[in-house]
């Protein structure tokens, strides 16, 4: 198994889509066609976001994590990570070896997801409003909470009211999540 970032438009569509998939569930509404377009046509279009994942030898994902920078470029928050087969050893592993690398940011909603990153070697814990908790990997310059940067986003609310007034768009990008989902690898669940 090894990490890697999709070579090609069409693979990292195929991925995107499974993620998002994978992510919000069955029951999720509009929620994953909404993030797929808007990190393609705005974070992936001004390279904002990067698409990570942990491939068999025949470049099959195990686990799938997308990352987006920060505001200041000085760091990278975590904004979506699933393993399609349900294999969170293969999640907590590309997590892992991500964190090695880059100034990851990950947000813990509850004790469940904090553990779970720990055990991805997230050590550095801040607390948030609300009772949520931020890791940060070694590499992240942030030394308190006052110093993290919000990360770059595109607005959702403009993107929902564009599919609703907006029917060929709508069905454009419908049609592309749906062609990029059947397009990810067979063999992988």
């Amino acid at each position: 198994m090894k990490v890697m970032t999709p070579e090609r438009r069409e693979q990292r569509d195929a991925w995107l889509a499974r993620l998002c998939a994978d992510h919000y569930g069955r029951e999720a509404g509009l929620a994953p066609l909404v993030t797929f377009t808007g990190m393609r046509q705005v974070l992936f279009a001004h390279e904002a976001a990067r698409l990570w994942a942990l491939v068999d030898d025949r470049q099959r994902p195990g686990a799938l994590a997308l990352l987006v920078l920060d505001e200041a470029g000085g760091g990278m928050r975590l904004w979506l990570s699933a393993a399609p087969g349900g294999d969170r050893e293969s999640e907590r592993r590309l997590i892992r070896e991500l964190a090695k690398k880059a100034p990851l940011r990950l947000d813990a909603a509850d004790q469940e997801a904090e553990a779970f990153y720990q055990r991805c070697g997230i050590s550095r814990w801040f607390a948030l409003p609300g009772g949520r908790r931020v890791g940060l990997a070694e590499h992240h310059p942030a030394r308190s909470v006052d110093e993290l940067a919000p990360p770059v986003d595109f607005d959702e609310t403009a993107i929902l009211r564009r599919f609703k007034h907006d029917a060929r768009f709508f069905e454009a990008e419908k049609r592309l999540f749906v062609e990029a989902l059947d397009a990810f690898p067979v063999g992988v669940t």
